[in-house]
């Protein structure tokens, strides 16, 4: 291999490296916020919010995907997938 190509790989491994460990430690920090959604996710209040949503009585403008039942449930299917996948790694 010539030494053109070895600093080219070299360089395209510390660009992952460098930018798995950015995500890594961001995940990392959302992690009590994550807890939190997980929290109200199907919990009383999120029921309320559910309901005063169907009755319109929240903004037409307001986000809301957090109450989509599907939504949710989906990402936490996404991140236990990525969980298994990370556990898997060698």
């Amino acid at each position: 291999m010539n030494t053109a190509d070895r600093i080219d790989r070299i360089k395209r491994m510390e660009d992952i490296f460098n930018r798995a460990k950015r995500i890594t430690t961001e995940l990392d920090g959302i992690l009590p916020e994550l807890q939190e959604l997980l929290d109200y996710y199907g919990s009383r209040n999120w029921f309320e919010d559910l309901e005063a949503d169907e009755k319109g009585e929240l903004p037409a403008d307001l986000l809301r995907g957090v109450l989509s039942e599907d939504g949710v449930y989906n990402y936490l299917t996404e991140l236990k997938t990525l969980a298994t996948k990370l556990n898997e790694l060698k």
